[in-house]
């Protein structure tokens, strides 16, 4: 329900709402969707921060393309950084010194569409986690997890080539690491590097081809998908909300999308777009000035990409140098495994879980009430062992300069990388599984004795006890109020003797003890004391 009064349009707005309804139709369908109601909650805001970062990614992007020149050919610099002029170097780089140093707020632009993707990329992350923890993903919305997988892997690859086009020396190395996985990749390795490179490395056609896939092809792809994942999809759907007062599967309580929720983003993607700016006005980034053009025949010490791909380095850094030799061909598992096994593991896994969970819980329900992570705690155990695995991986993309700064081995950091890789998201799974476990037991502690006031009151008899204060029925909403069971048991008892259908065969008793293990700890749900249960009723429309 929304929390607005319908109020009659001014008679300007409603005529010219009128002639474009007779002309091209679809009033039904607009004032239906101005009154949609919106859950007022600070974690839906981050997918609004990734598609305004989006929008502020396009509007710079278009400004840098108009001087920027996705060119190999070489030139002699001439511009305004004194370090580099009588250099050779691609046009490519000269170009971005020149956006840089001669062009009127060219660096801003530079700085606030890099920052931008920073901040993209991180909106993308955390609203995947929250829409993971919360089971967001679960029926209706399973063609919306899976864009949003697909978006999550457009906009890193796209981020990746983007900050590969100024052809400088820390962008050089990154293509030259792309370079030799995609060699190392088995069959079809060389082909796919002479596809993208054109010929022996560096060539003279990979900028070129990158900037095509970066300013056409992928934005593309993104513009066609952020607005069915946005938009499209959500508006079709009832809206999810968190459990609480009012809240219910059926029912939406928030405010109305025309006029509230309208002001509200246009006001946050000004705050979106004033906290860009300020960090590309006093925080520099990728200054490309510094590393020089790329040579082949050098390096810099300390290399970092962007921190949304220190985990393919991290995986990269930390594999043991194994191959394989067969038949006459050597297959490079320090390579094949971090290139291929584990992004597959990764993405595979985000975009199959919904599947999965669904395949041991049996649950075939609709949800529009998101679940408390701690409510759920094999799934949010489950989530933070992924979140400790790329962590750890991303960590350990900075392994040298982890030990350079400690002053430490490098084989010191790799190994500890190695052992964290596979036994942090273990101990992820437990500590966090044990955390949900005492954050329920509070909730039932506060639900049955209420909350803690600090004053202490002696009886009669002279015993000392504290003075408790019930909680509201707004505050025990979340933990009392019924919702559709995260899972329902699907062992059946045997038979005389005969076991049920799902339990006979290995597959299906792998389905029964995940089912089980996954049921084994989702709360009961306490009621609330009495005088509150009538304040509750009362609520109720």
């Amino acid at each position: 329900m929304a929390r607005q009064q319908h109020r009659r349009p001014p008679k300007a707005l409603a005529g010219t709402g009128k002639a474009i309804d007779e002309r091209f139709g679809g009033a039904a369908w607009a004032r239906k969707s101005i009154r949609k109601a919106f859950p007022d909650h600070w974690s839906f805001l981050l997918g609004e921060i990734a598609m305004y970062s989006f929008v502020i990614i396009l509007l710079t992007g278009v400004f840098l393309t108009l001087f920027f020149k996705p060119s190999m050919t070489e030139v002699v610099y001439e511009g305004s950084y004194q370090h580099l002029r009588g250099v050779r170097m691609s046009e490519a780089y000269a170009s971005t010194l020149h956006i840089s140093f001669d062009v009127r707020g060219g660096l801003l632009m530079r700085q606030i569409h890099h920052w931008a993707t920073i901040v993209f990329m991180a909106a993308i992350v955390v609203h995947l986690l929250r829409n993971f923890f919360t089971g967001a993903f679960r029926k209706p919305r399973e063609l919306n997890w899976l864009i949003g997988i697909v978006l999550f892997m457009l906009v890193m690859v796209n981020g990746l080539f983007g900050y590969s086009l100024p052809d400088d020396l820390l962008s050089g190395t990154g293509l030259r690491i792309l370079e030799g996985v995609l060699l190392g990749i088995p069959v079809v390795g060389t082909y796919a590097q002479m596809f993208l490179f054109g010929g022996e490395f560096p060539g003279d056609l990979i900028i070129p081809r990158l900037y095509i896939i970066h300013v056409l092809l992928i934005p593309g792809l993104l513009l066609a998908l952020i607005p069915l994942h946005a938009v499209v999809l959500t508006w079709m759907q009832t809206h999810t909300q968190f459990p609480g007062k009012g809240s219910t599967n059926r029912t939406v309580y928030g405010y109305q999308f025309f006029p509230v929720f309208i002001g509200k983003t246009t006001a946050f993607f000004l705050w979106v777009f004033a906290a860009t700016a300020l960090l590309a006005t006093f925080f520099q980034i990728n200054p490309i000035w510094l590393f020089g053009p790329y040579d082949p025949g050098a390096i810099s010490a300390g290399s970092q990409p962007d921190w949304y791909m220190g985990w393919l380095e991290g995986a990269l850094r930390i594999m043991p140098a194994w191959e394989i030799n067969a038949f006459g061909h050597t297959i490079a598992m320090s390579v094949v495994v971090p290139a291929l096994v584990v992004p597959g593991i990764l993405f595979t896994g985000l975009a199959a879980y919904p599947f999965l969970e669904r395949w041991v819980t049996g649950d075939k329900e609709i949800h529009h009430l998101l679940d408390r992570p701690r409510d759920v705690p094999a799934r949010t155990g489950i989530g933070m062992g992924g979140v400790v695995f790329y962590g750890v991986l991303w960590a350990a993309g900075g392994n040298d300069v982890i030990a350079h700064t400690f002053q430490i081995p490098l084989f010191w950091t790799t190994w500890f990388f190695r052992a964290a890789i596979i036994l942090g998201p273990v101990l992820a799974y437990a500590v966090t599984y044990r955390i949900c476990l005492g954050l329920q037991r509070r909730d039932a502690a506060l639900i049955e004795h209420g909350l803690e006031t600090g004053i202490i009151v002696q009886s009669a008899d002279g015993e000392f006890s504290e003075v408790e204060r019930h909680l509201s029925a707004e505050a025990a909403a979340p933990i009392t109020d019924d919702r559709p069971p995260a899972a329902v048991a699907l062992a059946r008892p045997s038979v005389k003797g005969v076991d049920a259908p799902e339990s006979r065969s290995p597959l299906g008793r792998v389905r029964l003890a995940l089912n089980r293990r996954f049921m084994a700890d989702l709360p009961t749900r306490p009621h609330p004391n009495g005088h509150e249960e009538e304040e509750r009723k009362s609520l109720k429309p």
